[in-house]
């Protein structure tokens, strides 16, 4: 056996790979390495079933140790990877072992930002990106009257969500003027924006914390905003994430909001790849490149590389270009985005917002990029493959009389389809 393969990272991401590649009979070794003590868990639920209770915590193992052990892939769980010896094809343990690989490929992910206290950080002070930090909070929930809520982005609006139907008051603070203002269009953060106040959650936009009031132990004990005290006895902090790069930064790698990697996947080393929220890769439908947080597009790359890693190059076409899309659930609604929008891209609205199920379509240069459904799970699986075939759709397209994005799916599909003879 060679060297093969090792992935750094045992998250959706590496964990895909180490299967993918043997589903397509890769022959070699395979090394998952990950710094958490547990098997590869699916992360969506940590903010949303698993948190509400819906689920257990050994319910979220994406497969057992035994079967990883069964297809002859090594994981080694709680162990940290100090460094990349490019020279010798190897890596280093933080316990100095020296591991050798043919391939070798970051998984790495990204870790949360944290807020900056002078002294150390209050022990009631969460963040939610493991599972140790879901269930430390999931644990804290449980005798919480007041949670405050730093950021309006999608895991602390879902933990909003999970907290005030637990009886909480909830209180969600955010600098910008909207929710979810970098991932979604004005129109769906203002259905959001009602639908959690509905449900009793205080939303503040465009307001920042003055002073966290702590306690002689150390705990906040309330938020002081506007010169007003908010009580508080949990506080979730979710602003944003870092990618984990450090490691192919200091190997010399190119590192740039991410490891910087092109449409194959491969770094500036052409023996090292990165996939996940770890890679900052080019987009077929942008200038510039991208980094996306999410399952799919850290699984659906992982199973790419993974063909790649076999020699199936009839995958090397054109590179990675599969269609990112997201999902979340909040306030009783199901969001569902397919495709990249920007802030300044242009809205349509299909459907009637006030049935609780509608569409905004997103339009840059008059040609549709991305669909935002709410509680359309139809409009959903119809847009990733529109997106998908390349069809144009402009604004009058998507404007016209009985237009739906079935119907256009339906004609795009016929349009494919071979003549028969």
């Amino acid at each position: 056996m060679s060297a093969g393969t090792v992935i750094v990272g045992a998250g959706q991401a590496g964990a895909q790979l180490a299967t993918s590649l043997r589903e397509n009979g890769y022959p070699d070794g395979i090394a998952l390495i990950g710094d958490e003590p547990h098997t590869p868990y699916h992360r969506p639920p940590l903010s949303k079933e698993y948190m509400a209770g819906g689920i257990a915590g050994t319910e979220l193992p994406i497969r057992t140790a035994e079967y990883y052990q069964g297809q002859d892939i090594w994981l080694r769980t709680g162990a940290a990877v100090s460094s990349i010896d490019r020279g010798a094809t190897c890596i280093v343990l933080a316990t100095g072992e020296r591991m050798p690989y043919e391939h070798l490929v970051l998984a790495t992910g990204s870790r949360n930002r944290r807020l900056s206290f002078d002294d150390s950080e209050p022990a009631n002070v969460h963040y939610l990106r493991t599972r140790d930090d879901a269930a430390r909070l999931r644990s804290a929930l449980t005798d919480a009257r007041n949670v405050l809520i730093v950021g309006a982005g999608f895991i602390g609006l879902e933990f909003a969500s999970v907290a005030v139907g637990r009886g909480a008051r909830v209180t969600v603070v955010e600098m910008a003027d909207r929710v979810m203002g970098r991932a979604v269009s004005t129109e769906i953060s203002a259905h959001f924006t009602d639908r959690h106040t509905a449900t009793g959650v205080k939303v503040l936009c465009s307001t920042s914390i003055d002073e966290f009031v702590r306690s002689d132990d150390g705990l906040v004990t309330a938020l002081r905003i506007h010169g007003q005290l908010h009580d508080a006895d949990l506080v979730l902090v979710g602003i944003g994430v870092i990618p984990n790069a450090e490691l192919a930064q200091d190997a010399g790698l190119t590192v740039d909001n991410g490891i910087v990697v092109d449409s194959s996947l491969a770094t500036t080393d052409p023996s090292i790849f990165a996939i996940g929220d770890c890679a900052s890769h080019p987009r077929p439908e942008s200038s510039g490149r991208v980094r996306v947080e999410s399952v799919q597009n850290a699984a659906d790359q992982a199973r790419f590389l993974a063909r790649q890693l076999c020699a199936a190059t009839e995958e090397l076409n054109g590179g990675y270009k599969d269609v990112p899309w997201f999902w979340s659930h909040q306030a009783g609604d199901k969001l569902q985005i397919a495709g990249l929008s920007q802030p300044g891209d242009q809205s349509l609205i299909l459907g009637d917002p006030a049935t609780g199920r509608f569409s905004v379509c997103r339009l840059r240069d008059d040609q549709l990029v991305a669909i935002e459904s709410i509680n359309s799970p139809g409009d959903h699986l119809a847009s990733r493959k529109l997106l998908a075939s390349g069809l144009p759709l402009d604004e009058a397209q998507l404007s016209a009389p009985g237009f739906s994005l079935r119907t256009a799916l339906s004609a795009a599909t016929l349009t494919a389809a071979p003549t028969s003879r």
